[in-house]
């Protein structure tokens, strides 16, 4: 294989990736205005970039994304897209009928200077978005950022363009979901309902990219945030942005525009994050955690307790989006486990400074890096130079997992050679308790593979 020829020498790099940790901002941007109902994803650029970015999801949730595109050719790309895009709201609202067109910018029109906000305020100018309907924009350049960005970067314009304040609050909380599976908002919402508390969810991609099967074609699913619900979160009594990269822009902007308080908090991956999660929640609305909760949480703790003597010092290579990598590298030191390697292809000084004070406090030999020069080929002679017991993160960890014949858990986004990603949650208790299992059952497997003919039990 061709990561055989991977060095162990580690040589600073500034002008060159090699297999980023990371996909760009539109694939977000399309990920986030899918967590709409009936919202239509436009991309302003070249159809081959939308395909992509289609393909890419579709492989991921295994389920059809539709989406539209500017569809530039040369004169688009020397004169500009505005009249690509005027034809192409006429035509999307004629032939598809959406509620919502949610366009989103490539590095093309980027490029050449495209601006949304003045485009979409000629469409309306024109009468061409009709009476009911909606056009929101998010400025999302692919030379710059990441998925990650690109899907915060939608989802702050989701609060900028429709949130409404009428001066009455809401008995109801904004949870501004982070980059997560339809499965992860679908438990969201759940644990919000034990707690008995009202909430806007934002996006929610449940009931959209992991509909039923009813023999019947539905080309905008059940799913969704509605427009009513996006409007009225303006009037709700505080937010909840659930990861400070990708939810907390959407938090800041109902704050400034609509005076809504939030309070950041990590994704709810492992034992720890679900604490701070459910804890904050109780002391927001003011209510007592339910017994329920408390035995799902008991549940994850026996279960940490009783298989330690599998996980206590186990070495983890992981990579990813940097929401998810903090309260998962935060969990498996709640495990006993041992991070060494962590990288994550997205830009940001918070992620940074955030992983270095968990880590000084716990785990200070562990190497982290993320942006620029931060992708596989560093983790991958990382590994090579301080082998680990397992590798976690998505479908393209694979290849280094097969070369360094170590245990791999698909996590995170895009996982192509798999399912039940989109279906079964990894937030929460019971979700934490599922990522548990699926670390011990690899962990035990190999074990069972690599035990002596004496050595191979019953009973481990």
């Amino acid at each position: 294989m061709l990561l055989r020829h991977t060095s162990k020498e580690v040589k600073e790099r500034e002008g060159l990736t090699i297999n980023p940790a990371k996909t760009c901002q539109p694939i977000g941007a399309m990920y986030a205005a899918l967590g709409i109902h009936g919202c239509l994803p436009h991309s302003h650029g070249s159809q081959g970039c939308c395909s992509y970015h289609r393909s890419t999801l579709t492989r991921h949730y295994k389920e059809p994304v539709m989406a539209a595109t500017s569809s530039f050719t040369e004169g688009a790309s020397v004169f500009g897209g505005q009249a690509n895009l005027l034809a192409a709201i006429d035509t999307i609202f004629a032939v598809y009928d959406p509620d919502i067109i949610a366009v989103h910018s490539t590095c093309l029109s980027e490029t050449i200077g495209d601006d949304l906000q003045q485009i979409t305020k000629k469409a309306s100018d024109d009468g061409k978005i009709p009476d009911g309907k909606y056009v929101i924009y998010a400025s999302t350049p692919s030379f710059v950022g990441s998925h990650v960005t690109g899907y915060a970067n939608m989802v702050a314009g989701m609060a900028n363009q429709f949130a409404e304040s009428t001066g009455e609050k809401k008995s109801q909380y904004n949870m501004i979901a982070g980059w997560m599976e339809p499965s992860d908002m679908r438990e969201i919402k759940r644990l919000a309902k034990e707690m008995g508390i009202n909430i806007v969810l934002f996006p929610d991609t449940s009931d959209v990219l992991d509909a039923p099967q009813t023999g019947k074609h539905v080309f905008y699913p059940k799913g969704g945030t509605t427009v009513a619900e996006l409007k009225s979160s303006g009037d709700s009594l505080a937010s909840f942005a659930l990861g400070s990269i990708s939810a907390e822009p959407a938090a800041i902007a109902l704050e400034k525009k609509c005076k809504v308080p939030f309070e950041t908090l990590d994704i709810p991956i492992g034992l720890s994050a679900t604490d701070r999660f459910i804890m904050a929640i109780s002391k927001m609305a003011k209510i007592e955690v339910p017994d329920e909760i408390t035995a799902e949480r008991g549940r994850l703790v026996d279960v940490m307790a009783d298989m330690e003597q599998y996980l206590h010092g186990k070495r983890v290579a992981l990579f990813g989006d940097p929401d998810q990598l903090l309260p998962l590298t935060e969990f498996l030191l709640d495990l006993s486990m041992k991070p060494v390697h962590i990288v994550s292809g997205t830009p940001g000084q918070r992620f940074d400074k955030e992983m270095r004070v968990m880590l000084e406090k716990r785990s200070p030999e562990t190497k982290f890096k993320s942006g620029l020069g931060a992708d596989m080929f560093l983790l991958h002679q990382w590994m090579k130079n301080e082998p680990v017991d397992l590798l976690i993160g998505n479908t393209y960890g694979k290849y280094m997992a097969r070369d360094e014949d170590i245990p791999f858990i698909r996590f995170g986004f895009p996982i192509l050679d798999r399912i039940g990603h989109s279906y079964f949650p990894n937030i929460g208790y019971n979700g934490s308790l599922r990522l548990l299992e699926k670390i011990l059952n690899v962990l035990m497997d190999r074990q069972d593979r690599d035990a002596l003919e004496e050595k191979f039990e019953l009973v481990m």
